[in-house]
C-alpha cells in the first residue's frame, strides 16, 4: 500500500515538472460570420467620384483657357515684319463654336472672325485669300463671315480672292460672293444657292398603328409646330416656308450684288442645284478654273504683289494630354451605336431643332 502511494506521488511530481515546459494557448477568439458585400454600390461610388473629379478638372481646364486668366491672349496676333498675302481656310461646316469638350470641329468660327480683323489691322498685310472647302452652314454664322470678309475688303481696299477647293456650296458660295475674284479647282462642286430648314418627321401613322396616343400642351396652335407626333397644318407649313423664303431672298441678293448679276438671273440659277466648276463658270458664278498656285500668281500679278510672301494663318490644335483624352472619348462615343432605333431617334431629335441653314444636302 505504501509502495503504491509512493508511486503515485512520484507520478504527480513528474507531471508538475512536465507542466513547466508546456505553453498554454489562449482561447480562440470567435468572429461573427462575414456578410457578402455587393460590388454594385462600390462601382457606383467609384463612378460618382470619377464624375465629380472629372467635372472639377473640366472646370479648371476651361478656366485656364478663358480670357479671364489671359490664356487666350497668349496666342500671337497676326503680324509679320514684311509685306505678305494672308491665307485663311474655311474647312468643314460653318457653325458656331461648340462648348462640348468632346467636340472635334474643323472650322472655328470665333477664331476665323478674329483673324480677319487682325489682318485688317496689320499694315504689312497686302491681300487675303479664302480657301473654301465646305458644304455650307448656319445662316447666322455664314452671314457673320460674309460681313467680316466684306468689311476687310471695303475698309482696306486690298484684294480678296476665294479659292474653291473640293466643295464650296450654299454657305460656302455665300461667303465667296463678295470676293474680287472666285477661282475654283476643276473638280470643285459649288452653287447649291438655297435654304433648307431640315427634314421634318411625321410618325403619327406609326403611333396610331401601335395604339400610342400623345398629348402636347402649348400656349398657342403653332407653338409646337414641326413636332413629329402631330400632323403639320397648312398654316404651319406656310410659316416654315416664309422663314425659308426670307433667308433665300437674302442669299439671292448677296449673289446678285457680289457677281454684278441681274437678280432674275441669280434667282433662276439659284434653284438649289449643285454645279460643277465648268457649269459654274458658264453661269457666271465663278471667274476661273485653276489650281491654287495659279490663283496666288494671279493675285500677285494683277495687284503688283510679287514681292509679298504668302502666309497661311492656321488654327493650332491643342496637343495636350487632356485634349488627346477628350478625342479618345469622342471616338469611343461615336463607336457605341446602340441600335438602329436609337440612331433613328437621335436623327429625329436632331432635326427637331429646325435650324434654317445655307447647307447643301450633298457633300463631296
Amino acid at each position: 500500500m505504501e509502495e503504491n502511494n509512493d508511486n503515485r506521488n512520484e507520478m504527480d511530481q513528474q507531471d508538475r515538472q512536465n507542466s513547466q515546459y508546456e505553453r498554454p494557448y489562449p482561447p480562440q477568439k470567435q468572429y461573427p460570420p462575414q456578410k457578402k458585400t455587393s460590388v454594385i454600390p462600390i462601382i457606383a461610388i467609384v463612378i460618382a467620384v470619377f464624375l465629380v473629379f472629372g467635372s472639377i478638372f473640366s472646370f479648371i481646364m476651361r478656366l485656364m483657357t478663358s480670357p479671364l486668366l489671359g490664356r487666350a491672349g497668349k496666342e500671337n496676333a497676326v503680324s509679320y515684319s514684311t509685306p505678305y498675302i494672308g491665307v485663311l481656310t474655311v474647312n468643314g461646316t460653318i457653325e458656331g463654336d461648340s462648348d462640348s469638350l468632346l467636340s472635334e470641329q474643323s472650322y472655328h468660327h470665333s477664331w476665323t472672325l478674329k483673324k480677319i480683323k487682325e489682318l485688317k489691322s496689320d499694315s504689312n498685310n497686302r491681300g487675303l485669300i479664302i480657301k473654301v472647302n465646305t458644304p455650307g452652314g448656319g445662316v447666322y454664322e455664314s452671314d457673320e463671315l460674309y460681313f467680316a470678309i466684306k468689311d476687310y475688303k471695303e475698309a482696306t481696299g486690298r484684294p480678296v480672292y476665294s479659292y474653291m477647293m473640293s466643295q464650296a456650296t450654299s454657305g460656302g458660295y455665300y461667303i465667296s460672293a463678295p470676293c474680287d475674284k472666285i477661282i475654283a479647282n476643276r473638280n470643285c462642286w459649288t452653287g447649291s444657292i438655297g435654304v433648307t430648314i431640315g427634314t421634318l418627321y411625321d410618325i403619327t401613322g406609326f403611333l396610331k398603328k401601335h395604339g400610342v396616343r400623345t398629348v402636347t400642351i402649348t400656349s398657342g396652335a403653332n407653338k409646337a409646330m414641326g413636332s413629329y407626333t402631330d400632323e403639320m397644318t397648312d398654316e404651319q407649313r406656310d410659316i416654315f416656308q416664309s422663314l425659308v423664303d426670307d433667308a433665300y431672298d437674302q442669299f439671292v441678293g448677296i449673289v446678285a450684288e457680289g457677281r454684278k448679276m441681274d437678280e432674275k438671273k441669280a434667282r433662276k440659277i439659284g434653284d438649289g442645284r449643285v454645279y460643277t466648276a465648268k457649269q459654274a463658270k458658264k453661269n457666271g458664278l465663278i471667274d476661273a478654273i485653276a489650281s491654287y498656285d495659279d490663283a496666288v500668281k494671279d493675285m500677285k500679278k494683277r495687284f503688283e504683289l510679287d514681292s509679298c510672301t504668302v502666309n497661311d494663318i492656321e488654327y493650332k490644335e491643342d496637343d495636350s494630354i487632356f485634349s488627346k483624352l477628350m478625342k479618345s472619348l469622342s471616338e469611343l462615343k461615336r463607336s457605341n451605336a446602340d441600335s438602329e432605333m436609337s440612331t433613328l431617334k437621335a436623327l429625329m431629335d436632331e432635326n427637331r431643332k429646325f435650324t434654317v441653314t445655307y447647307l447643301a444636302e450633298v457633300e463631296r
